[in-house]
Parts: structure tokens; sequence; C-alpha cells
């Protein structure tokens, strides 16, 4: 029997929960050099692709970045497809919130990211086979509360493993929260959709205070990584 969330009927223009874990639960993010890479890949990805710039390295720099740009400028770009609104890398799987304009855009973007990935670790590593447990999981956000409630439960998950201090968590588990709360920018992820619905000069209905409450007021389990 398939395993909950892996068989997935995908939506143009629909928001959806992401997530997938090491096989057997093993780590899959080593060092910072992992979480490093893994970052450049969401990167290469999710930002526009500078064609001309990239013409422009091949034809005037080293061969080394010449390379890059070359396999750069090959490379699959989803910016016009993929909304990435939430992320949390935790060691051993990871989380995204999304939003995606075709129907098959998120098949086409996680089997890219995934196999690139793979290939990176397993080299690093010296190991051969799949790195995740089976096929990523997908889920379709329906209600407007659930979109929210992702995001705290994505960036609740990173702060429970490094404590609730500003400090801890930026040198901790890798997401989205210091760009919700204004802290960093950064152009391939986008919370400005969700941080509409809060307050940016009243604390006690801001994001950060939603983050904090201990509370869900909407059922989110469905949507979150099965045991």
């Amino acid at each position: 029997m398939p395993t909950r969330n892996s068989l997935k009927i995908y939506s143009q223009n629909s928001y959806y929960h992401l997530y997938n874990r090491g096989v057997e639960k093993r780590v899959i993010f080593q060092d910072e050099q992992d979480y490093s890479v893994f970052l450049s890949y969401l990167k290469d990805y999710l930002m526009p692709k500078n064609r001309e710039a990239l013409l422009d390295q091949i034809a005037t720099t080293t061969s080394k970045e010449k390379d890059r740009a070359l396999k750069l400028l090959k490379l699959n770009n989803f910016s016009n497809e993929i909304t990435l609104l939430a992320h949390c890398l935790m060691s051993n799987h990871l989380h995204f919130l999304v939003k995606q304009t075709k129907a098959d855009s998120i098949d086409r973007f996680m089997s890219s990211l995934g196999t690139r990935y793979t290939m990176y670790f397993n080299k690093k590593y010296k190991r051969v086979g799949t790195l995740c447990q089976g096929v990523y999981k997908a889920v379709l956000v329906e209600t407007d509360e659930q979109l929210l409630h992702l995001t705290r439960y994505i960036h609740k998950q990173a702060l429970a493993s490094q404590g609730e201090t500003l400090r801890s968590w930026e040198a901790g588990q890798p997401c989205s929260y210091p760009e919700y709360l204004g802290k960093r920018k950064t152009e391939w992820v986008k919370p400005e959709e969700i941080l509409t619905f809060f307050s940016k000069t009243n604390k006690k209905l801001s994001y950060k205070s939603f983050v904090n409450q201990e509370a869900y007021t909407e059922p989110i389990v469905k949507l979150t990584l099965e045991d």
C-alpha cells in the first residue's frame, strides 16, 4: 500500500506542503557544507536565469567559471513556476511550502533538486543508491488557515531543534523564519503573501507572536510528516 501523501494529483495555481526524509531516517545533511550546497541548488532553480550574463561569462572568464556558467545555462529553471513561501532543512528531513503555476511544476522541480543533491551527497560520502525515503510527499493546502499554520509548523521545527532565541537558530537549522521577521532578505524566498495576514506595528498581532502561540486553531495533522 502506498504511504500517505505519496500519490499526488497536482493542480495549477495551488499551494502544497512538500516534505521528505532520509531513507531509514538517515541523516541527509551531515555538515554545514551540505546545507550550503542544497540552498545553493534552491537558489539556482528559483532565481530567474540571466542568460546574457551567463553567455558573457562563457565568452570571457576562466575555464572553471566557464564550466559553471555552462552548467547553469543548461540547468532547469522554475522561477516562473514555483514560489517558495517557507522552508526548513533538518538533519534528516526537509519541508517546503510552495505555490506552483503549472500542474507539473512541482514534480519536475523536486525531481531535478533531489537528483542533483543525491549525486552531490553520494560523491562526497562515497555511497550509492537513493538518499531519501521513496518519492517526496505532497499535500494540497486547501484553506488560508492551513496555509498560515503550515508556515508556523515549518518554522517551529527549526526553533525546537535550536531553542527559541534569534542568535541560536540563525546559526542552527536553515529555515525561512529570518525572512518572515525582516532579519534577512533572500530573493528566492517569498514571505510577503503570508505576512499580509499579520500586523507590522502591533506586536500582539505580528507573525512572531503567531509563531510563539502554542495552540493550533486549524487541524494540520494530515499535512505534516508521518511517522
